[in-house]
């Protein structure tokens, strides 16, 4: 191993509460999951087991795994903590169909007298309500996304480790809100989409291309930390930057498009198959 990685690694430690925190997330979900199962077979296919166990494994590795020491130093392992937080853990959460399985697994007592009172809450309905409407939760994740990459805001979470948590919280919560409006886990409301979800998919894609095409062709360090801070790599920051910048682009886009893709197939399939049967 190159002394530039054993450097890293040696400044690594794992982080012991929020490993605790996703393994205990992992236990009560697989409670509950193997509760709602004996009812919900078909529903609660091993598959749906599979996806939110794969979400608290990427989320570990995004944030508690050394990629998030070498995101400290490389703007393009940044980027790849980025993508693993907005694109990869929200949709394999959200897969998993987490609400009920969450509430199944916490002991009964905690269900009957903390979950259940407080999901009565109706402020809290209507607040659910509002931030999982399609435009509040566009608006949410893509102004964050694009507010913690203005230089000054991307430096000072570098800076002050608490601010960086701040961050990978408001990317987390926002993207889990922008693929629920995509995928409207069971037993959220279950309503076909129209065409309006390509607007959806598509805007977002232009906002991550948009700010991806600016970093990789502004010819320039964009963020002082990385001019200020050499990494051990010796990597110059702006062929760091254009790197990370083609990785936000191309894997980034393709998390947007292929839903898009995905979903008019969707809307298409009905049309083919009239077709045919007309033709027959």
């Amino acid at each position: 191993m190159s002394p530039a990685f054993q450097s890293v690694l040696d400044d690594w430690s794992p982080p012991v509460w929020l490993t605790s925190a996703i393994f205990l997330a992992a236990l009560i979900y697989l409670r509950g999951w193997f509760a709602i199962r004996k009812t919900r077979p078909e529903q609660f296919s091993v598959w749906r087991l599979t996806a939110f166990m794969s979400a608290l494994a990427c989320l570990w590795i995004a944030i508690g795994s050394p990629l998030d020491a070498f995101a400290d130093i490389l703007l393009s392992a940044h980027m790849v903590e980025h993508l693993i937080l907005m694109s990869l853990v929200p949709p394999l959460m959200l897969i998993g169909l987490p609400v009920v399985p969450m509430l199944r697994g916490l002991p009964l007592s905690i269900r009957k007298h903390i979950a259940g009172p407080l999901i009565r809450l109706r402020p809290l309905r209507g607040l659910v309500h509002c931030v999982t409407r399609p435009v509040v939760a566009w608006l949410s994740m893509n102004l964050a996304f694009l507010l913690w990459h203005i230089p000054s805001a991307y430096d000072f979470a570098l800076e002050h480790e608490g601010w960086h948590d701040v961050e990978h919280l408001c990317f987390l919560s926002t993207s889990l809100l922008f693929w629920w409006c995509v995928l409207r886990p069971w037993p959220a409301g279950q309503h076909s989409h129209d065409w309006t979800i390509l607007l959806y998919l598509v805007s977002a894609d232009m906002v991550n291309t948009a700010l991806s095409a600016f970093l990789a062709f502004c010819n320039r360090p964009v963020y002082p930390f990385y001019v200020h801070h050499p990494n051990p790599f010796q990597i110059a920051p702006l062929p760091d930057q254009v790197l990370g910048a083609v990785i936000m682009w191309v894997i980034g886009s393709l998390a947007f498009l292929i839903p898009a893709a995905a979903i008019t197939f969707g809307f298409l399939q009905p049309t083919v198959n009239r077709t045919a049967y007309t033709r027959a």
